[in-house]
């Protein structure tokens, strides 16, 4: 267990395949605004703001991992650790734009 959290602390745990959780029914959680998410965005992603995740939790399954994105990866990764905390299978994808390049 140790070890584990050493690998993910020095960046040497590997690194989840994107494509492959989204052909196995991931979702992609979009956590830019609604007009951020207008100007572009995935096919197929929702979209809740991260600063109303907290309040929307239960329009998420938790039966699917989900995939978070957003502008630069900064507000992904908060709400990442928000699912997480509260029971969810999540991961940072980071920029929609390179995400979307990994799928």
């Amino acid at each position: 267990m140790l070890l584990n959290v050493l690998k993910r602390l020095f960046g040497l745990a590997p690194k989840p395949n994107f494509a492959e959780l989204v052909i196995q029914g991931a979702v992609i959680l979009d956590v830019r605004t609604p007009q951020e998410f207008k100007s572009g965005h995935i096919a197929k992603s929702k979209n809740i703001a991260v600063q109303d995740l907290g309040n929307k939790l239960g329009k998420l399954p938790k039966n699917k991992v989900i995939i978070t994105c957003c502008a630069s990866g900064m507000r992904s990764a908060a709400a990442k650790s928000m699912l997480k905390s509260n029971g969810f299978q999540a991961y940072n994808g980071g920029a929609w734009t390179r995400l979307q390049s990994k799928i």
